[in-house]
């Protein structure tokens, strides 16, 4: 299974050539690519932690080993639960043989990950409960990372298993909630929801929910207007036999397929990135909490935006008594827990803890010279002040009610150092969640193809079905990435298939459309009871261990 995309053909159901043996030469080849890539990420994590001057020992390089190996595991399982998104539509029109499809696919899913920009990936971190967060290496952090990685994992294999075209984005979310959940109710805490960034999360699920209904709206009327204004009929044909389409045909095709496995990569890719850091950060702080790539020059802009955001503090904090560095971030974390922070104690601790940002940076001289026992630390604070002002600027916005005399620019210019200093991705990350990502869209996919291709519709895909299904997917999924928004491809381009087949007039078959939305209302409920139960099973074991 491991190489079947690059295995010889032979004819199967449909007009695609699903049916592979397993070709000696490319099993060692794909293996001889996956060794190297976990190679590589070990080669950087140790030269990384040498140069920040802590080496890891070898129990914590050994432990982080086994943390990366199942995050990349979510990335290799994304990719061959979600290739067939991608590639269904050129191998039932014939136009790419499935060997050639998914290859190209993973290449494209490959770029996208690399050239992306990372705010998808901080999106999704910002779903955790804010103690764990900011506690990433305690034993709950690590008791948080593992579970919410296995249980993704294993309902988007169970779901592959049964060929649903289920979403790896509703699996890793519902995970996330679900750890939220579990830690708020071992913690008692009132309702037992506070445990979950719920603002966060309804921007989250409103987009998961509203994207797949663009998705079968958005193909419907693409096919529509596609058929008014492209005379071609053959665009409209279904394909004969195993004959490829006519070649301006077949070449947007290949086009629409690049772009959904381009913006897959670019979306998706960026879920592991997320995680990936964290793991980092608990296991390896020096190292990873805190960029230290910025240049030595960037302090003076730090020390500048400080002095610009303290003519905003001050006066808001109308008069509140000076408070110790503990309380100061203690402030901010309930602020971040409970959502309200337009408060005079909110503004007093943002001007306390800035202060002490830039004490640190003026003593030390840049990030990049933070000693290790200081590095967690300072990462805390800017991370604190950092998402405060976030809810800040937000409510501001809510309320029409801009800070005066240019402070929004201020406080902006002021967001954006320590976004640089905290929510970096280094590059031998994305290289790594590029390689898993890539190398799993060639393996696996034939069970959800086959789902895409021959069981969302009552009549073989004509070309301008799968077109229209696949430009408005690529849409709006590259939409969704701007934004810094997680969507799921899966879902987006099943509902495109299905709405072209609507637009079509050729109806839907209602038992897979069924399933599909089965999968997707299950999804959600099912990864949060799988990860709570995980997460209190592993900080039951973390626990004991450290004690």
């Amino acid at each position: 299974m491991a190489s079947s995309a690059l295995a010889t053909e032979s004819p199967a159901k449909g007009s695609g050539k699903l049916d592979h043996k397993v070709h000696p030469l490319a099993a060692s080849l794909f293996m001889a690519v996956l060794a190297a890539g976990l190679i590589f990420a070990g080669y950087n994590i140790f030269n990384d932690t040498a140069h920040s001057g802590q080496p890891l020992a070898i129990g914590a390089f050994l432990f982080l080993g086994l943390a990366l190996i199942i995050a990349l595991g979510f990335e290799f399982v994304n990719g061959f639960h979600d290739t067939a998104n991608a590639v269904a539509t050129v191998i039932y029109t014939n136009s790419l043989a499935p060997v050639v499809a998914v290859l190209w696919s993973g290449c494209w899913n490959f770029i996208g990950v690399i050239v992306s920009t990372g705010a998808v990936a901080y999106s999704i971190i910002t779903l955790l409960p804010v103690e764990l967060i900011l506690h990433v290496g305690s034993a709950g952090g690590f008791a948080m990372i593992f579970a919410l990685l296995l249980a993704a994992v294993v309902w988007n294999l169970g779901t592959w298993w049964l060929g649903l075209p289920n979403s790896s984005s509703h699996a890793l979310i519902g995970s996330i909630l679900g750890v939220g959940l579990a830690n708020q109710l071992l913690a008692g805490g009132a309702g037992g929801t506070s445990g979950v960034e719920w603002s966060q999360a309804e921007s989250v699920l409103l987009t998961l929910l509203v994207s797949p209904v663009i998705g079968f709206v958005g193909a419907m009327l693409l096919l529509w207007g596609m058929k008014r204004v492209v005379r071609d009929p053959g665009l409209y044909k279904e394909p004969v036999g195993d004959t490829p389409p006519p070649w301006h045909i077949r070449s947007l095709l290949i086009f629409t397929c690049t772009a959904v496995s381009f913006a897959h990569g670019g979306n998706d890719g960026q879920k592991g990135m997320g995680l990936i850091m964290l793991i980092l950060i608990g296991v390896a702080p020096t190292a990873y909490a805190l960029n230290r790539t910025m240049p030595d020059s960037s302090t003076p802009a730090f020390i500048q935006a400080v002095d610009g955001a303290h003519t905003i503090f001050a006066p808001r904090a109308n008069g509140v008594a000076p408070m110790t560095s503990k309380a100061a971030s203690d402030t901010l974390t309930t602020a971040l827990r409970t959502h309200q922070a337009e408060r005079p104690q909110v503004y007093a601790a943002l001007d306390r803890v800035s202060a002490d940002i830039v004490r640190e940076l003026k003593s030390y001289g840049a990030i990049a010279h933070v000693p290790a026992a200081a590095t967690p630390n300072l990462r805390n604070q800017m991370y604190l002040v950092y998402d405060t002002l976030r809810l800040l600027t937000k409510d501001a916005e809510k309320a029409k009610n801009d800070f005066p005399n240019g402070g929004d620019k201020t406080l902006k210019t002021y967001e954006t150092l320590l976004e640089k200093g905290t929510r970096f991705i280094p590059t031998w990350v994305k290289i790594s969640v590029a390689l898993a990502l890539g190398l799993g869209t060639m393996v696996g996919w034939k069970r959800i193809v086959v789902t895409v291709g021959e069981k969302i519709g009552k009549t073989h895909l004509t070309y301008g079905m799968g077109a229209a299904a696949e430009l408005m997917a690529a849409s709006t999924i590259l939409l969704a990435q701007f934004k810094g928004m997680p969507v799921s491809t899966t879902h987006i381009l099943s509902s495109g298939v299905a709405g072209a087949m609507a637009g079509n007039g050729s109806g839907v078959q209602v038992s897979t459309v069924r399933n599909i939305a089965l999968a997707w209302l299950t999804t959600l409920p099912a990864a949060m009871a799988i990860a709570g139960v995980l997460y209190v099973i592993f900080l039951q074991i973390a626990k004991m261990i450290t004690v």
